[in-house]
């Protein structure tokens, strides 16, 4: 059984991943883990010298946050009965990239769906910031990132933004190759470059890909870049009506500029497709 991980804050944002993890994995079986994570405000700790009165801020954040999960569970039990899918809530005082790391390395999680920004996520924003950090600190299990008010139909095509530079194991690519052949969906492998010629290395990984991706639907583009990664996969992306933007997140690279803050603000801020973020193995 699969093991998908759905962070929420019980926002609408949220509430749309939960609905795109759903309809993603319908025909799955799955166990949907639906994490709700809490943490004072520093302001109201502030001047708080008492244990008993930090106790009262603990207890309440904990009721609510329990309080929340289980009116979302009987939505969830009375609205979406399949027999292949199964639910649980964990409600964690820490911070949301420390809950979920945990959870990955407790659970067994095999894929984390969460939105794009929570209940105070400014409009012109599309990563909030606390995507921003599960997908800078959680780098041992795949994230699918749902923008806001995007509705899921199906997967057709997927992009797959890449420079050659790298080799490409097995292990990395699963996630995206088991949810492409769930879909029987196209990979569209884009080659981001101010230059297209490819030295040995980049040669000898191109066959690699190739191979790797040999039993699903595929296909190669180009497409030169003219400012940034982020602006020309983002338009390859809009042009050719894509699904999915789907990446490798190797550090210190030319595909990292795809998953720092201030770029991937950018890749969002027209994208109305979800991010897949593979885990670096």
């Amino acid at each position: 059984m699969t093991n998908l991980l759905l962070p929420t804050d019980f926002s609408n944002n949220a509430w749309n991943a939960i609905f795109t993890g759903l309809k993603m994995f319908e025909t799955v079986d799955c166990n949907f883990i639906l994490l709700n994570t809490y943490e004072p405000k520093l302001a109201n700790l502030m001047g708080t010298k008492s244990k008993e009165r930090l106790g009262v801020i603990y207890d309440s954040l904990s009721e609510n946050s329990k309080l929340q999960l289980e009116k979302t569970l009987h939505y969830l039990h009375e609205n979406h009965t399949r027999d292949n899918h199964k639910f649980e809530t964990v409600s964690i005082s820490n911070d949301i990239e420390h809950a979920i790391k945990q959870m990955v390395a407790d659970r067994d999680i095999d894929l984390i769906v969460m939105g794009t920004k929570g209940a105070t996520g400014a409009k012109e924003v599309f990563m909030g910031s606390n995507t921003v950090k599960v997908i800078k600190k959680v780098r041992a299990c795949p994230i699918i990132a749902v923008p806001n008010k995007y509705d899921f139909k199906a997967l057709k095509t997927v992009v797959f933004p890449t420079d050659f530079t790298h080799a490409y194991s097995k292990m990395e690519l699963k996630p995206l190759l088991d949810l492409v052949a769930l879909w029987d969906a196209e990979i569209m492998i884009l080659q981001v470059a101010q230059e297209y010629q490819l030295n040995d290395d980049q040669k000898k990984n191109l066959k690699q890909l190739t191979n790797r991706f040999k039993d699903v639907k595929h296909s190669f583009h180009k497409v030169e870049m003219w400012s940034n990664v982020a602006e020309a996969t983002n338009k390859f992306a809009t042009d050719n009506n894509v699904d999915f933007i789907a990446l490798i997140h190797y550090p210190h690279t030319f595909m990292e500029k795809l998953t720092r803050e201030p770029v991937i603000r950018k890749i969002g801020f027209h994208a109305k497709v979800p991010l897949m973020i593979l885990p670096d193995i």
